[in-house]
C-alpha cells in the first residue's frame, strides 16, 4: 500500500496575485495561519514558522516559489513531508490547491486525516481573511485547551 496523499482545495474570491502573496508574506499569513515567521517565502530559503498559541515552531525548507503559480516546501510537522500549493485563475477569483505528500510512520491514515482537516481549516481561514477581513482564529481555536497559558489573540 502506498502512503496517502492529502489534498485540499478552495476558491478564494480575490485576484491571484493577492491570494498568492497572502501565502508567501507573513505580514498577511499571520492573520489566518501561523502567528510568527522569520521571513517571506523565497526559493532556497529556510524559514521558521511559529504557532505561539501552542508554543511550537517548525523550520520550513522552501523548495520553489513560482510567482502567482506555485509554492513548494518541506517541513517536519508532524513528520518530514512535502507540501505543494498551486494557484489557478478562476472566473470568480483564485483556486488554491494544497497537496501534502511523503507521509510515513506508524499511522499514516490518521496523519492524513489530520492534515486534510488542517489544510481545509487553513484555506477557510485564508478565505475569511482575504474576502472579508475577518480573523476567525481557526488555528488557535481548533484545540483551545492546548493553548499556552496567557496567550490570547
Amino acid at each position: 500500500m502506498s502512503a496517502p496523499i492529502v489534498k485540499a482545495e478552495m476558491l478564494i474570491r480575490k485576484p491571484i496575485a493577492e491570494v498568492f502573496n497572502a501565502f508567501i508574506d507573513p505580514a498577511v499569513t499571520t492573520h489566518f495561519w501561523f502567528s510568527k515567521s522569520s521571513g517571506k517565502l523565497e526559493a532556497g530559503q529556510r524559514v521558521r514558522w511559529e504557532w505561539e498559541m501552542y508554543g511550537v515552531s517548525d523550520d520550513i525548507n522552501v523548495k520553489a516559489v513560482e510567482t502567482n503559480q506555485r509554492i513548494a516546501f518541506e517541513w517536519s510537522f508532524p513528520k518530514s513531508n512535502l507540501v505543494e500549493m498551486t494557484f489557478a485563475p478562476h472566473a470568480k477569483g483564485t483556486i488554491v490547491s494544497i497537496t501534502n505528500s511523503g507521509l510515513r510512520g506508524d499511522d499514516v491514515i490518521a496523519e492524513a486525516l489530520d492534515l486534510t482537516q488542517g489544510w481545509n481549516l487553513v484555506l477557510a481561514a485564508a478565505k475569511a481573511w482575504l474576502e472579508h477581513g475577518i480573523n476567525l482564529n481557526i488555528v488557535a481555536d481548533k484545540a483551545p485547551d492546548h493553548n499556552i497559558e496567557g496567550w490570547d489573540q
